[in-house]
C-alpha cells in the first residue's frame, strides 16, 4: 500500500521535546485503505509526539464522528467515536512491528509513517454492533421496524396461559386448597 506523505513525520529536524500535530481524517483516507463500511467521515487527530535522546513517544487521541448503517434497519446515521493510543518507537538492527505498542526502526531512519495507526484507532473505536439512537430510544420510525414488530413472537397474557392449562389440572388443585 502507498504511504500518504501527509502522515508522514519528519523526526530527524525535530529538537528533543513534546510536538504537536493535527490531522483531519476524511471518506478519503478509509476510500485509500479500500475500506467501504463508512459512508461519511469526520475525525480529528491529536498526535503529541515527545521526542527523546534514543525514542520517540506518540500518544494520539482521536475524537469525531463515521456514518454507518444500522444493523437492525440499516438507516444511516453518525456513531461519534473516541480512542486514545500510546506508541513507543524505538530504534534497532531491522523494522519490527510485531509489539502493539511497540515500533523498532532501523537505525538511520529520519520518519515515521502513522497512517496505519490512525486506520486502526478509527475501525477499532466503532463498536461491533452498530445500532441507531433511534431504535434505542424508540424515536425511529422505519418500515423495517415495524415489520420486525409484526413478525416477532408475542407473549401470551396470564389469563391465555390459565385457559390452556389442562381441566385435570384444576382438580388437583383443589386438593391443595382442600385441607
Amino acid at each position: 500500500m502507498k504511504l500518504l506523505k501527509e502522515f508522514t513525520i519528519p523526526f530527524v529536524g525535530l529538537k528533543i521535546g513534546k510536538h504537536h500535530f493535527e490531522y483531519e481524517v476524511k471518506q478519503a483516507f478509509f476510500e485509500h485503505f479500500e475500506y467501504e463500511d463508512f459512508n461519511d467521515v469526520n475525525i480529528n487527530v491529536n498526535l503529541e509526539l515527545e521526542k527523546k535522546t534514543t525514542l520517540l513517544e506518540l500518544h494520539f487521541e482521536i475524537s469525531g464522528w463515521v456514518n454507518i448503517n444500522c444493523d437492525l434497519t440499516n438507516e444511516p446515521f453518525n456513531q461519534p467515536i473516541e480512542n486514545e493510543f500510546d506508541l513507543v518507537v524505538k530504534f534497532g538492527d531491522e523494522y519490527n512491528d510485531e509489539n502493539i505498542d511497540i515500533l523498532i526502526v532501523p537505525h538511520g531512519t529520519y520518519e515515521v509513517n502513522i497512517q496505519q495507526y490512525i486506520y486502526e484507532l478509527v475501525i477499532l473505536a466503532v463498536p461491533l454492533k452498530r445500532i441507531h439512537p433511534g431504535v434505542e430510544d424508540g424515536t425511529l420510525d422505519s418500515d423495517i421496524l415495524n415489520k420486525l414488530e409484526e413478525l416477532s413472537p408475542k407473549l401470551k397474557d396470564k389469563k391465555d396461559k390459565e385457559e390452556e392449562i389442562d381441566p385435570r389440572w384444576n382438580t388437583l388443585k383443589k386438593l391443595l386448597t382442600d385441607k
